[in-house]
């Protein structure tokens, strides 16, 4: 039989023990909280690199890259001279990414979703349309959601009940007849919006 988005994206998350938001399923873990294929929720013992293996996947699921994109982004963090570590860095440029951010603010109960708005022509950056949802963003930009947007049934899903908190580096402004948010600082590791060890992630990019 095949799987179900909603079986697969539970699998997923199972198998890597953690609760991805960006993923739009919430639950995965409440009633097995242990990896697809074994019982009694006995843990495996995994290898050093299958930990940072697995540690990496969390970021590239959530945010809904290929690993060819994550390892560019990487190395572009990598070149950062601001003089903090570099995962903060690739968090930085995941997190001001116009799809998370309109997952973020509530607008779509998941990254996947996010980007279909985008697509769609139903989110516009600083008054005007954006069809990329790789975009990254700058503070002060304002994002906001067409009017055709405001009745998409993915807005109106997440308006009812949204998947995380709006964080507090984002300024958002609903009414019945307007949607916005605003970039107003910027997103550090501890943007991250689930478990994630940095070592771990650090370790498996060293030589990216």
């Amino acid at each position: 039989m095949k799987k179900t988005g909603k079986t697969a994206r539970f699998k997923l998350q199972r198998r890597l023990l953690t609760e991805l938001p960006g993923l739009g399923k919430a639950g995965a873990l409440e009633r097995r909280p242990y990896p697809p294929g074994q019982h009694g929720g006995k843990r495996i013992k995994y290898s050093d690199y299958r930990l940072q293996l697995e540690e990496k996947q969390k970021v590239r699921v959530h945010y809904n890259v290929r690993e060819e994109q994550l390892i560019r982004l990487v190395k572009l963090a990598k070149k950062d001279k601001s003089g903090g570590k570099w995962i903060s860095s690739l968090i930085n440029i995941l997190e001001k990414r116009i799809d998370n951010i309109v997952f973020r603010a509530g607008f779509a109960p998941s990254m996947r979703s996010a980007s279909q708005m985008i697509s769609h022509g139903q989110v516009h950056v600083n008054g005007k349309k954006v069809n990329i949802r790789s975009q990254k963003l700058k503070v002060g930009d304002v994002i906001s959601i067409t009017a055709k947007g405001l009745n998409n049934q993915i807005y109106l899903q997440a308006k009812v009940n949204p998947r995380l908190q709006t964080p507090d580096w984002l300024d958002k402004n609903v009414s019945d007849t307007a949607a916005s948010v605003t970039l107003k600082d910027e997103p550090g590791f501890e943007a991250v919006p689930f478990a994630l060890d940095e070592a771990l992630v650090t370790s498996y990019y060293s030589k990216a």
